[in-house]
Formats: structure tokens, sequence, C-alpha cells
């Protein structure tokens, strides 16, 4: 899959991650989405060493739940740090 595929996953991604871990997130939508993206290429990244082949197709289960997972990370991370600096 390609990198564009990986952005359209990433974006979707982040919006399931939006709805796993709801909550008022500094940065709102677009930022979310941004870190979904990332999330998506990432998980994909780690994926790909991890199991040491092609992750497969937009449609492999395996390919969405690493996606989800990354983004899901980055969204957690993402409220620590910010949620830091907003109270400092």
């Amino acid at each position: 899959m390609g990198i564009l595929g990986w952005i359209v996953l990433g974006l979707l991604a982040g919006a399931i991650a939006k709805a796993i871990m709801p909550g008022n997130d500094p940065g709102g939508f677009i930022i979310t989405m941004l870190l979904g993206i990332v999330g998506a290429i990432l998980g994909g990244f780690i994926g790909s060493a991890l199991f040491g082949t092609d992750l497969g197709s937009f449609f492999d289960l395996r390919t969405w739940l690493l996606a989800i997972v990354g983004s899901l990370i980055l969204l957690g991370i993402y409220r620590l740090v910010a949620g830091k600096r907003s109270h400092a």
C-alpha cells in the first residue's frame, strides 16, 4: 500500500481513535486527523518491522488495527503533552 493509502487510512483511523478516546483535545478535529495520519504511518512502519513483511492491502485487518493503535498512542501522547502545557 502506498503513502496515499496510508494517508486515507490515517484519516479514518484518527476518527476511530477519537471515537474510542472521546474528550476535549487541544487543537480540535484537524489536529486529531493529522495525528491519525502520522499514527497510521508510524503503525505501518512498526508493524512492517515487527512482522518483516508488507502489511497487505487497504482492507487487511492487521493494517487497520496497527493504524488505529498507532493513532491512539499518538493521541494519548499529544493529550499528555498539550495538557501539561495548558496547565503550566
